[in-house]
């Protein structure tokens, strides 16, 4: 059975996320294709979802107004999967609030139990690379690309850590859903990309 994989193309890393999504498909001989997505019908086809690094704030208010946040969180509430980076693991967030300027005024779809905080290492110079381990879903050593990335203060009892960098959450998963606070995609390495395909095969 083919699948579709959708990256939201409102903002950010979209053709980055394409490419990974597709050399991940390769990689496992899966039969589905990729596709960017905006409006709530496109969004509504989909087997699985990443919601891509850039500008949370913009991202939220977008979505909001095209009605795509309504039937995003609807797909998801059904079981699709959905891999938020950076801004998208805020997007899909319960709460959040800027390290620097405090509240955030942004639409968040309160999927997950977290609270996060935004710019949590700093701005766009204090960005870095690290290795991190996801070792509870087998991926013992992955290059994390931090570019003013979120960290997750709190958590709720549904909520798996799957990652910490310096004692601070960097990527957690609930069920179909997962949040990584780093961007698999501008890596060479598909590891994630290639976990959150086998989530929607192993979904449908």
């Amino acid at each position: 059975m083919s699948i579709t994989v959708g990256v939201l193309s409102i903002q950010g890393d979209v053709q980055e996320n394409l490419l990974s999504t597709k050399t991940a498909l390769d990689e496992l001989d899966i039969d589905g294709k990729v596709v960017s997505v905006k409006t709530p019908d496109e969004i509504s086809q989909l087997d699985g979802l990443i919601i891509p690094g850039g500008e949370s704030t913009t991202i939220g208010h977008l979505s909001l107004a095209n009605d795509s946040l309504k039937v995003l969180k609807e797909k998801i509430d059904g079981g699709m999967p959905v891999l938020g980076i950076c801004a998208g693991m805020i997007m899909l967030s319960k709460t959040a609030n800027d390290k620097v300027v405090g509240k955030i005024d942004q639409p968040l779809l309160n999927i997950l139990d977290i609270k996060l905080e935004r710019n949590s290492f700093g701005r766009q110079r204090e960005s870095f690379e690290t290795d991190v381990s996801m070792d509870s879903i087998n991926i013992s050593k992955f290059n994390g690309v931090f570019i003013r990335a979120p960290s997750v203060s709190d958590v709720g009892s549904d909520i798996e850590i799957l990652a910490k960098h310096n004692e601070k959450i960097v990527a957690i998963k609930k069920g179909n859903v997962i949040g990584t606070a780093f961007h698999p995609e501008l890596t060479t390495d598909t590891s994630l990309h290639k976990y959150f395909v086998n989530l929607i095969t192993t979904k449908n």
